[in-house]
């Protein structure tokens, strides 16, 4: 007999999968602590979560029969992959189940926040009959632009074609061919905030997406613009957002995710009357969270049953005896991966690795798969992880190619990555030392030996005297410590790359400080 517990409140669905399963035992104990948890946990083989438990490596010390963790809904980050994947426990998690619901919320708002009908039903209830004051506008024949083009934004953008608008979307791993298939004009985000009657957000919240809708960008967009976010609150700086409605740039926003949740009760953005607002309503229907139940009870008893799972998040296919050796080569393979995609501009095309030397004693399959989650990891609003990458990128119509080769020159082992976009493409080689020691060795022409650690600040310039001094003067001055540093360049008086390690990431000012410069032709910051 098998057991699963379920630790967090679930909608009903579930009861219709388990009940075809009269070997299965399930107990439903919401609201137990960590301690009890740890103490209970041992006695089952499956486990349902939603996101109030936190599976610690103390409690999956503890999970001695446990093989899979379903979480229902999309992010796991309350669960230690990590410890995990070493334990072989599989992790479950489902998330195309609230598509619909985010998506129908969002073109709710795009109709209501139009049509001023929050704002009317209001007034109506205070006993006014104000029909000039909330005059709307029509859809039909405008702009919207959609960032983030995953599930979500696809869905959103069928639903804003029916009601006649013409759709802009930005990914960058959006193919020209898939943005086609969706009916999607691809733009770059100086397009999209300059022609766009409408933007809205449908991107994860990371580095390189925080404030997204900030006071530059919005400065770039159209007069008169809409903005909507019902995907992650961190995505739109709110005193941006208030001071470009307070002069008249912006016409409105529709808000359903906050920088802070609950937002306080005197948020002065939430009482303009260009604002509407819901909380955290997006993927809160009945049917999307009977969906979720459905789904991840459905995954949990496909493992127990010994079944592939259809949504795994970590990569249960590399032989647990070699993981510990090759361990540090799907590390670098994924950070070389998160590397190009940092570098690079314009939409993926196609990745080739090439591997040498000592790393073929391994199965390479898993390094190629911790290549393309390094690559699309930060490229979209779903969840990559080693077990789906290579058929996300196989979806969206990026080509893969890998090729062996029994020995190298210069390096006992060494991988190659060629990175190829619509905007051109870009080559990085890396290397293990010894049993542990992960670098980058060549990017494009340059070569260079970097680790891949903590903060990096990747920069170009002109090989001239003065330009390591000048960076490290102005890094000191701006309190940012040089953890480590490597240098290459192309030819003497040519050009050259360093990259630097630093403690803490370096802000938005500086990095336009070097971008100015005369002396450095571009600049990037990625953090591994």
């Amino acid at each position: 007999m098998k057991r699963v517990l379920i630790a967090d409140t679930l909608s009903r669905g579930w009861q219709s999968v388990f009940a075809e399963a009269p070997d299965v035992d399930v107990d439903v104990r919401t609201g137990l602590s960590p301690e009890a948890l740890a103490r209970e946990i041992g006695a089952y083989d499956g486990m349902i979560i939603r996101s109030e438990t936190h599976v610690t490596r103390e409690i999956l010390a503890a999970a001695h029969r446990l093989r899979v963790i379903g979480r229902a809904g999309v992010g796991v980050d309350n669960i230690d992959i990590g410890a995990a994947t070493e334990r072989g426990v599989v992790v479950v998690h489902s998330p195309g189940g609230n598509t619909i619901a985010t998506a129908e919320h969002t073109v709710g708002m795009l109709l209501a926040l139009s049509r001023n009908i929050p704002q009317a039903t209001a007034s109506l209830k205070r006993g006014a009959w104000e029909r000039k004051s909330y005059t709307g506008v029509e859809l039909n024949g405008k702009a919207l632009g959609i960032i983030g083009v995953g599930r979500v934004g696809q869905h959103v953008a069928r639903m804003a074609r029916a009601l006649g608008m013409t759709a802009l979307g930005h990914d960058p791993f959006l193919s020209e061919e898939m943005a086609a298939r969706y009916q999607v004009k691809l733009a770059s985000l100086e397009k999209i905030y300059a022609t766009s009657d409408y933007i809205t957000l449908h991107t994860p919240l990371m580095e390189a997406t925080r404030h997204l809708i900030s006071a530059a960008s919005l400065e770039k967009c159209k007069s008169g613009v809409r903005i909507l976010n019902c995907a992650r609150g961190g995505l739109v700086d709110e005193t941006a957002l208030l001071n470009a409605i307070e002069d008249g740039r912006v016409a409105g926003a529709a808000l359903d995710v906050y920088e802070e949740e609950p937002p306080p009760k005197d948020h002065p953005l939430l009482r303009r009357r260009e604002v509407i607002c819901t909380p955290h309503l997006a993927a809160s229907t009945t049917e999307a969270q009977d969906r979720v139940a459905r789904q991840i009870a459905q995954d949990v008893w496909e493992v127990l049953k010994d079944r592939p799972a259809h949504r795994a998040v970590n990569m249960p296919s590399v032989d647990p005896s070699l993981y510990e050796d090759v361990r540090p080569y799907l590390l670098l393979a994924e950070k070389v991966g998160a590397l190009q995609a940092r570098l690079s501009r314009g939409s993926l095309r196609r990745i080739a690795i090439e591997y040498h030397g000592d790393i073929l004693k391994f199965a390479t399959s898993p390094m190629t798969a911790a290549v393309l989650k390094g690559a699309i990891t930060n490229l979209t609003d779903e969840l990559v992880t080693y077990v789906n990458a290579p058929l996300f990128a196989q979806k969206r119509g990026v080509k893969i190619d890998e090729t062996r080769s029994s020995a190298h020159k210069d390096y006992t082992n060494l991988m190659t990555v060629d990175y190829e976009t619509t905007a051109g493409g870009t080559s990085i080689s890396a290397t293990v030392f010894g049993s542990s020691d992960a670098r980058v060795v060549r990017i494009d022409r340059f070569e260079v030996k970097a680790r891949l650690e903590g903060d990096v600040l990747i920069c170009c310039n002109r090989d001239v005297p003065g330009v390591v001094g000048w960076i490290g003067t102005l890094l000191a001055e701006e309190e940012l410590n040089i953890a480590d540093m490597a240098l290459g360049r192309d030819s003497r008086g040519g050009q050259a790359i360093m990259m630097i390690s630093l403690d803490s990431p370096a802000p938005e000012d500086v990095l336009k400080r070097i971008a100015e410069a005369p002396e450095f032709l571009w600049v990037r910051q990625a953090k591994f």
